[in-house]
């Protein structure tokens, strides 16, 4: 029988255990304590353990063992905004990062509307995201003993975030002083109104105090802290370009963030990450939501519409090893439009440009798509800036990751927190007063009812970065990152591995030792393999496994996404490689068979005696090609259960809104492995 918890549940437990006994008589001054002959160590042996003598070594312990050369799977999430965010705190968050560090390890907070939210099981690590742009002007703006709260244009911020001004009714204000705020202070530092050290100021002190939350909940071993800010730009046509800088330690960083203000350019940013780089401060960006980009994320030109170079590609990668592919705001994976003989990538599909109900181009917008037009400029000679691996994150703006389906309260504090307002169940024509008055969404009747409408119904509840890292500490973590061992999970804690190699014995996944020969003989997800160090004519064989959360549905099937170019042309190919419940992969369709698991759209249970706890494979491709590039990523799909949106509906006491997807199927994705071809 495979043991894929051996391979995935990975820690090294090593007990060190040592006995001492006491002397009834004192050894004299030639009698030491590692003498073997000592004769009253010996007398007192004797009658304690039956006559048996135990002699005690000479050697030295050093209590230091050896790097969990395994590696253990951690989870946590990289994309959390608080108080000091200009918009999360414009909608009502008064959480501030020292609560979400304290969410993170497992503590009830306060949401926006007033309830209690908490996970499951605390997290391994999180990072504090605020937006550079405007850091902790907001929160400025609405107290009223601050210098900055004085100047005329943010009045309707006063005391904003006052317990008796945390509700529904306030939305209209919020959504006012959200959208003039950005526009009047740009225009006020033009005129000289507003001195914009004042506002570096602002932003300096917030960040200082992000930092000092990150170093009081870092504990190595534990819980992991990154120092990090989200640089928020886009194109002049609303494409999203937003990026997380997350930081490798906190013993040396800048005085304040790089921001939009300072470049709208992402390669301006790279150039400063370089230039920090270069003074011993280390950091990388995380590319963000690039199915809201309008397909400007994955271009194949510069910022200058100049075809991409070696330099530049260097450049991108250097500073951009990663990308999210899931959050609260849609899945970045692909798009049916651009993966049509894919039957799960519509999944959880934001169509929308960022904060807008403006539809975003898909060509250019999702990662797969990306990762085929690397293969194209490493086909032309030039460096692929498009080998990256893949992470998930939240993009909560309440200091608490909403991860859970059936517990949802969604991302921007009160614009959000019901069912009526993300539009999941119909709402009282008073709310949808309120909800017009707003301007942020419409109400449009759909199934004879009133609705929300907007982008918060195709919202999702989602997701997680995970890691394989030798411990939980900075340095571990952030080494993962670099070397792209990651994978991206919808929200539930689904641990997934994945290794490619050419010596691969076929019984590799049932050997003791079989992790530590998939390194050592091959690569783990992120790396490259080299078809010119084999032998020619053989084929690569890729080990993926899977281990369910317990918390979460079992697992349905395990797949291989592999992308390559002939000739310049894009292919792809989805190949299911190991099925739950005994089923056999059929070799014509490369699909397994379905398992039967259904969900009660009346209650949402499902069927819970179908599906795998753990999945596994070692497969080889059987259209393998070595003269053409290639990727090959693993996904693992959950039985299917009910999408947040039904939920509320169920709970509401009303039929699910006939538009939306009344269920889905979570899953997790590794980080791909690339085929170099020889020559």
């Amino acid at each position: 029988m495979i043991n894929v918890i051996r391979w995935l549940s990975l820690s090294i437990a090593i007990v060190l255990s040592a006995c001492g006994q006491v002397s009834e008589e004192k050894p004299t001054e030639t009698q030491g304590i590692n003498d073997n002959t000592n004769p009253v160590q010996d007398q007192t042996a004797a009658r304690r353990f039956g006559g048996i003598s135990l002699n005690m070594p000479a050697d030295v312990l050093v209590a230091h063992p050896k790097s969990n050369a395994r590696r253990e799977a951690y989870f946590g999430d990289l994309h959390v905004h608080t108080n000091y965010s200009f918009d999360a705190f414009a909608f009502g968050t008064i959480a501030t990062p020292y609560d979400a560090y304290r969410y993170a390890k497992g503590a009830a907070i306060q949401h926006p509307a007033g309830f209690d939210v908490q996970l499951r099981q605390p997290l391994d690590f999180y990072a504090v995201t605020d937006h550079a742009m405007f850091l902790g002007a907001v929160k400025a703006a609405a107290d009223t003993t601050s210098a900055f709260s004085r100047h005329a244009h943010v009045r309707d911020l006063h005391d904003l975030n006052i317990p008796q001004n945390q509700n529904y009714e306030s939305l209209p204000q919020r959504v006012k002083a959200f959208s003039t705020f950005l526009p009047d202070t740009l225009s006020r530092i033009a005129s000289g109104t507003v001195d914009e050290n004042e506002l570096n100021q602002i932003a300096k002190d917030a960040w200082a105090d992000i930092i000092k939350a990150a170093e009081a909940h870092n504990n190595p071993g534990t819980f992991t802290t990154f120092v990090a800010y989200e640089f928020t730009s886009s194109t002049d046509d609303r494409g999203n370009l937003h990026r997380n800088v997350i930081f490798q330690g906190a013993d040396k960083l800048p005085a304040m963030p790089f921001s939009r203000f300072h470049s709208q350019n992402p390669e301006g940013l790279w150039d400063w990450m370089d230039g920090l780089r270069n003074n011993g401060i280390e950091a990388l960006a995380i590319p963000h939501n690039s199915n809201g980009s309008n397909g400007q994320m994955f271009k194949m030109v510069d910022w200058a519409s100049n075809p991409v170079d070696d330099a530049w590609t260097r450049k991108r990668i250097r500073n951009e090893p990663l990308i999210e592919i899931t959050q609260v705001k849609g899945t970045s994976e692909t798009h049916p439009l651009l993966s049509d003989t894919d039957e799960w990538a519509d999944f959880e599909i934001m169509p929308y440009r960022v904060a807008t109900t403006l539809y975003s181009e898909p060509k250019g917008s999702y990662a797969r798509e990306a990762l085929l037009d690397g293969l194209t400029l490493a086909d032309s000679g030039i460096s692929n800036p498009y080998q990256f691996g893949f992470v998930g994150a939240s993009d909560t703006h309440t200091a608490a990751a909403s991860l859970d389906e059936s517990n949802f309260f969604s991302k921007v504090g009160l614009l959000d927190a019901d069912g009526g307002r993300r539009g999941s169940v119909p709402v009282s024509e008073g709310d949808a007063e309120v909800i017009r008055s707003a301007g942020r969404v419409n109400i449009k009747e759909i199934d004879g009812s009133p609705y929300a409408a907007g982008a918060y119904e195709t919202w999702s509840a989602s997701g997680l970065t995970g890691v394989w890292a030798e411990e939980n500490s900075r340095a571990s973590i952030y080494q993962a990152f670099r070397r792209k061992e990651t994978f991206a999970t919808s929200g539930p804690r689904i641990k997934l591995r994945l290794f490619a190699g050419f010596s691969y014995e076929p019984d590799i996944l049932e050997q003791e030792d079989g992790v530590e020969t998939a390194y050592a003989q091959g690569v783990a997800m992120g790396s490259e393999l080299h078809a010119s160090a084999t032998i020619p004519g053989s084929t690569p064989r890729l080990l993926a496994s899977a281990v369910r959360d317990a918390n979460s549905a079992a697992l349905q099937r395990l797949q291989i996404v592999k992308g390559w170019t002939v000739n310049g042309e894009h292919h792809e190919r989805v190949y299911d490689i190991a099925c739950s419940d005994g089923g056999k992969v059929d070799p014509a369709t490369h699909r397994c068979p379905d398992n039967g698991a259904k969900v009660s759209l009346t209650d949402c249970s499902i069927t819970d005696d179908v599906g795998a706890a753990t999945l596994s494979a070692a497969w080889q491709d059987p259209d393998f090609d070595p003269e053409n590039r290639a990727f090959y990523y693993a996904r693992v799909l959950e039985n299917p259960t009910c999408r947040w949106s039904t939920w509320d509906a169920i709970r509401a006491g009303v039929q699910p809104r006939s538009d939306l997807h009344k269920t889905l199927q979570e899953r997790a994705w590794t980080s791909p492995i690339w085929l170099v071809p020889a020559g």
